[in-house]
């Protein structure tokens, strides 16, 4: 396989220092068309890949791509539910398709759902089974856990030739690990909004000023029996304020999106937070400025170095002095953080971790989730941001070195992984940099690590919980004390951090950045 590359493909694999190819074709390159929006061909690296630009100058044109589309029903009111029904609902104002939520009976999300303007009475509301049987879009946003619970009695109800959307492959997998499929008379599409719910509402509302405000999404057809799956999946990402739009497959997105919000984007971040708290008050240093060294810096400045500039950037802008010292932080915590993201990424893609969830689910009435901001870490990081101001002037804490190594060593053993496992770019860095610095990073950074992963779905929620002491540990027991030890860097493990391909992608991907920042204040 190697040999049949381009030349330039086979230099990236090189200077990732790729050891394994993906043992399936998660990302077949289908080209796909569309009548209705603008498809544009970008490289990333030595990779072209498709995307659509979305953007509120497209608005008008959803009647038309939704076509045979009277009734859009959204089902659920989590995480994505309400962002997503809103979106949608604002987008399509003055043309005769409906939005229409649909909740258990009696759900006591009823009463959320209609402050936000969705009642029976305008018959915008109801039950959510009657809901599923009248629409001819069916947005399934219940929780991972629900819809393993529910999938049957939701098939039974779907119209034949409905398109059945969704915004996580997790009932896929599901699917998989016990031998079923969809039905084989309705679409089944994806739109996959790269960050948590709250960020993708919220953004969507500033660009009610800014066009291009969003959160970017991936796309995918899994199965088109109406002929208009693709148009449909399109409209939806840009409906729900998408302002970039990438290709993905059902069976990558589920392995990426369960993996990385174990990794970096929550579990990976938590725990090298708290250990790296506790490593630098072991050195003496006072708990206000331990949290700011470690937490502070990870979601202020360095999260938007990396959002801007790109993760090379975090390293090019320290002092010589402090080059060696990220230097020696980058060298002693890849590994040891690579170790725990190979074993993750086994543990999703081998059905385990959706097993996880499924049983911890039918455990919550005896065992509900607990708080994740007890601890020390947490307790003093609200003092911190108490004390210190708004959110964007406490970004202006210095960027300590270490904890920019620590950082961005994890960063990039997530993105080898994913490479490593078969990925294409723009999923690679959507999952490991652009929804960690653009969407989950800010949150914590203005409201604290439970706002950020409890905003997030119940699968992210209880990977999160379970990952992070996995790196906080391996950071404690392997990557500290060899920073102590000054142990001698790896030189070629850190020259292909410094000519690695994801810088080239993310100056692509910089390109493609909504216009502003969220904001969370």
């Amino acid at each position: 396989l190697l040999r049949q590359m381009p030349p330039t493909a086979r230099a990236a694999r090189a200077a990732m220092g790729v050891r394994r190819l993906a043992a399936m074709p998660l990302h077949p390159q289908k080209k796909f068309a569309s009548k209705y929006f603008d498809v544009e061909e970008v490289m990333f690296a030595d990779q072209p890949e498709q995307i659509v630009r979305g953007g509120r100058t497209l608005f008008p044109k959803l009647p038309a791509a939704l076509e045979g589309v009277k009734q859009i029903g959204v089902i659920g009111w989590g995480s994505q539910g309400p962002a997503q029904a809103q979106n949608f609902r604002e987008s399509l104002e003055g043309s005769d398709i409906k939005v229409k939520v649909g909740l258990r009976e009696g759900s006591s999300s009823m009463k959320a759902a209609r402050a936000c303007g969705f009642t029976e009475e305008k018959g915008t509301l109801g039950e959510m089974y009657k809901v599923i049987s009248e629409s001819d879009m069916v947005l399934l946003l219940i929780s991972d856990a629900a819809c393993v619970e529910e999938y049957k009695n939701v098939f039974k109800a779907l119209k034949p030739r409905t398109t059945l959307g969704l915004s996580h492959g997790f009932l896929l997998g599901h699917l998989e690990s016990v031998h079923e499929q969809f039905p084989a008379d309705v679409d089944v599409v994806l739109c996959a909004p790269k960050g948590m719910g709250p960020s993708v509402r919220r953004l969507y509302e500033q660009g009610r000023e800014v066009n291009g405000s969003g959160i970017n999404a991936s796309f995918a057809v899994h199965q088109d029996v109406t002929g208009r799956a693709t148009e449909r999946a399109l409209a939806w990402a840009v409906g729900v304020g998408s302002p970039y739009i990438f290709q993905t497959t059902l069976n990558a997105e589920w392995r990426s999106d369960i993996f990385g919000e174990r990794c970096i984007l929550l579990g990976g971040v938590h725990g090298m937070i708290e250990s790296l708290f506790r490593y630098y008050e072991s050195h003496g240093m006072a708990a206000h400025e331990a949290f700011k060294t470690s937490g502070e810096v990870i979601t202020g400045p360095i999260t938007r170095t990396i959002s801007h500039d790109g993760i090379k950037a975090v390293h090019d802008n320290l002092s010589p002095a402090d080059r060696q010292i990220f230097k020696t932080a980058y060298c002693a915590s890849y590994t040891p953080s690579r170790s725990i993201i190979e074993e993750c990424y086994d543990s999703v893609s081998s059905g385990n971790e959706i097993r996880d969830v499924v049983m911890a689910a039918k455990r919550f009435d005896k065992y509900p989730m607990g708080c994740i901001d007890n601890t020390r870490t947490w307790k003093v990081g609200a003092e911190v941001r108490k004390a210190g101001g708004t959110p964007e002037q406490r970004k202006a804490v210095p960027v300590n070195p270490l904890t920019a190594g620590v950082y961005c060593a994890m960063m990039m053993a997530q993105i080898d992984c994913l490479y490593d496992r078969g990925h294409v770019y723009s999923e690679i860095v959507n999952e490991s940099v652009i929804e960690s610095v653009d969407s989950l990073n800010p949150y914590m950074h203005a409201r604290g690590v439970s706002y950020m992963v409890d905003n997030c779905s119940v699968t992210a929620r209880l990977g999160s919980r379970k990952w992070a002491p996995r790196f906080d540990y391996i950071l404690t027991e392997q990557a500290f004390p060899a920073i102590d030890a000054k142990a001698a860097p790896d030189e070629a493990l850190f020259q292909r951090f410094l000519a690695h391909p994801v810088h080239d992608m993310l100056k692509t991907c910089s390109s493609l950045r909504p216009s502003v920042d969220i904001s969370v204040s």
